[in-house]
């Protein structure tokens, strides 16, 4: 690895210390302002410099902003990935297919319960959730009203606004151009995730 100048020890020293503190690292805009920068363009300047020199990680795929992770010195850089599970329809509801394939994802979401679906359809635009962009989820069976979830119904899975009803459940979409989807207790009906995240991808 380079040496650091002292000002690039210190840039290196806040995305440490913002990822210690909140568990994620910074966007540039909190880059930039924690530091005093004046434009975007220098932190994007320190980033570019601190990866060539061994020292950060950027996500090379999704369309976060939090997609920094530090590299430890004499460290091989282990590129953090979660498992992709299938397709998941922000639309009506489709069969979730199962497959090994594993996907990159920013460190901070790393955790065994954990996993991704790839999005099919275009309800949950509103969301800035479109078809093909990519979800992380947390297995949970509870959630609260207004929470996106990952909902099985009679085996099928979608993603949707959760907004449990006094009889019945109501699944909203995230774009008026679709419908409200209603779970009534007769229906086989289970929560099986909580959206945490949503990137996508581009070709080089």
């Amino acid at each position: 690895m380079k040496s650091l100048s002292s000002k690039q020890q210190n840039f290196l020293n806040y995305v440490q210390q913002y990822i210690l503190k909140f568990g994620e690292s910074p966007s540039y805009e909190e880059i930039m302002s924690g530091l005093g920068f004046c434009s975007l363009g220098t932190v994007n300047w320190y980033v570019k410099t601190l990866e060539e020199g061994g020292y950060l990680y950027r996500m090379k795929g999704p369309n976060g902003k939090r997609a920094l992770s530090l590299v430890k010195e004499d460290e091989t850089i282990s590129i953090p990935q979660l498992p992709l599970l299938g397709l998941i329809a922000a639309g009506e509801p489709i069969e979730a297919i199962e497959n090994s394939e594993m996907i990159d994802v920013p460190s901070f979401l790393l955790h065994p319960d954990n996993y991704v679906l790839q999005v099919k359809g275009e309800s949950m635009i509103d969301e800035q959730i479109h078809s093909g962009d990519f979800i992380v989820a947390k297995k949970t069976a509870t959630a609260r009203s207004g929470q996106i979830v990952v909902a099985l119904i009679n085996g099928e899975a979608t993603l949707k606004c959760y907004i449990p009803k006094l009889n019945y459940i109501e699944l909203h979409p995230r774009n008026s151009d679709f419908p409200i989807i209603k779970v009534f207790p007769h229906d086989d009906f289970r929560i099986n995730g909580l959206l945490l995240y949503s990137f996508r991808t581009y070709a080089n």
